[in-house]
């Protein structure tokens, strides 16, 4: 570990030295753990890094208007459009590459929940369905009946190993949760935890932060982070060693996530893709979502902010926008991808500006909460390697049951515990009413065919476990026929009484 002298030269030589201004007042023990704090900073690239932040954080999007086109349509799949024996073929395909061990799953769960109110980790939030089941249940559970499809099948013991980025923040409570639930029933082996990096919040006028007198006020870089925790933490070696050639990689907060999409794995793999995106429909021509395009002839991911509202409202010749290619961070890579990534190219990610509030304390020691926007945290985004990929596919699924994030507090507009929670809950309803079963209120009146709207109360409390139907499918076997008084929770138990009725 490098010397405060040698520490202190380097916050000297990047401009930072105020980091430093507290350091009479600290005791022996706190002295020992800031300078490790600090030894660990990249201090040959923290004057880069700070000038560039409030260099970024000063100018305006570039508008990228006159450089944007459409994906071609021969890179595009999608759910709505393509037959029936496509998508079976798609899904033979990516189940045969699930039964022999691999894919695998990468989750980016990196964030707290900070604005939905909570200070523990998203996966860790139970959105309030009949079941109780928190975010990482659900979705281990989704690993677990996808394995069980696949063996099924193919007659093989396939694993589909979960790789998991926290940060900081989130690595220990989230270790700790899996510890406390058996880990929802998957081989604890198979999940592998790992940390990104962390770098320093900047002011306006590019001054490293300090949260405490102590302490720098840290964030994570961003989910494009990945790429290079990829390489700190040895997660392509563990990838090739177990034989996953592919991977699905997904954001904690969306309820309705596929893990390890059969169909869309089997897409990209038939197309021959190093690299894909799920995308869905945009719902408004101004929706604050990123669209999957091109720029310049090459695949990326342009912000909302980045386009005009002139470009964002063309339409074709049907009426359909031109831009519809709605961005939900659900992607497809294959590992010898992200090595090339991880060797060649991780270093020129993008780097983005949010203006965030961040906790401070002022020159006199004193500890302050801002109100309003005061520092610049850098992140890269884990779409920006698009531009890296000889073979890129967009693949289009239906919003309604494939996409549903859990981002803000209820009381928000949208994408909250509610919308999340009717989301799921209308999908199963209609699950149930395609199996042939007729839903029942409380006082046994029939209840009308669902709405796909997550934005209204679903038509009864109707959930199937995971463990029980990954995608809708087998219901038909156990429900077609029967009437269901709801509330409704078909879990193991309760599919083995229909089973046996």
């Amino acid at each position: 570990m490098p010397s405060f002298e040698q520490v202190k030269q380097g916050l000297e030589s990047a401009g930072q030295a105020h980091v430093l201004q507290f350091w009479p007042e600290l005791c022996e023990e706190e002295r020992d753990v800031f300078l490790e704090e600090l030894a660990q900073l990249d201090l040959k690239g923290l004057k880069d890094h700070c000038e560039g932040a409030a260099k970024a954080a000063a100018s305006p999007p570039d508008s990228l208007d006159q450089h944007i086109e459409p994906i071609p349509p021969e890179f595009i799949g999608s759910v709505k459009k393509s037959g029936r024996d496509s998508l079976e073929e798609w899904e033979r395909r990516g189940l045969l590459e699930i039964s022999e061990n691999c894919v695998g799953v990468l989750l980016l769960a990196g964030g707290q929940g900070t604005r939905l109110g909570v200070q523990y980790p998203k996966g860790m939030y139970n959105v309030g369905l009949p079941s109780g089941k928190t975010l990482y249940q659900i979705q281990a559970e989704r690993i677990r009946k996808i394995q069980e499809l696949a063996d099924s099948k193919h007659g093989s013991e396939c694993t589909v190993p979960w790789y998991i980025m926290t940060s900081e923040f989130t690595l220990a409570p989230t270790e700790t949760f899996f510890k406390e639930n058996n880990y929802f029933g998957l081989e604890p082996t198979n999940i592998v935890m790992f940390e990104q990096r962390m770098i320093p919040a900047v002011t306006f006028d590019g001054k490293v932060i300090l949260k405490d007198k102590g302490k720098i006020a840290m964030a994570p870089d961003g989910n494009g982070g990945l790429y290079q925790a990829l390489v700190d933490n040895k997660v392509l070696e563990d990838m090739k060693k177990r034989g996953v050639k592919y991977l699905h990689v997904y954001c904690v907060d969306n309820i309705l996530v596929k893990m390890a999409d059969p169909v869309f794995i089997g897409f990209c793999v038939s197309k021959g893709a190093d690299c894909g995106a799920k995308v869905v429909e945009k719902a408004y021509p101004t929706e604050p979502v990123g669209v999957v395009c091109r720029v310049r002839r090459v695949s990326q991911v342009v912000e909302y902010s980045e386009v005009q509202p002139q470009t964002a409202e063309l339409r074709g010749p049907g009426g359909e926008l031109v831009y519809s290619a709605g961005n939900i961070c659900n992607h497809f890579f294959t590992r010898s991808f992200l090595q090339d990534v991880a060797e060649k190219y991780k270093d020129q990610l993008k780097q983005h500006v949010a203006l965030k509030k961040v906790p401070f304390v002022d020159a006199q020691g004193v500890q302050v909460k801002p109100s309003k926007s005061n520092g610049i945290k850098m992140e890269k985004f884990v779409f920006d390697v698009f531009e890296f990929s000889r073979n890129f596919v967009a693949f289009e699924v239906v919003r309604e049951d494939e996409f549903s994030p859990l981002k803000n507090a209820d009381g928000s507009a949208t994408d909250n515990p509610t919308t999340a929670r009717n989301s799921l809950l209308a999908q199963h309803c209609r699950w149930v009413t395609s199996a042939g079963a007729t839903l029942l209120d409380k006082y046994g009146n029939p209840l009308p065919l669902p709405s796909v709207s997550a934005d209204d109360s679903p038509p009864a409390q109707c959930e199937i476990s995971p463990l029980v139907s990954y995608f809708g499918e087998g219901l038909e076997q156990l429900l077609k026929g029967k009437t269901i008084h709801t509330p409704f929770v078909l879990d193991e138990k309760q599919a083995k009484k229909l089973q046996a009725q």
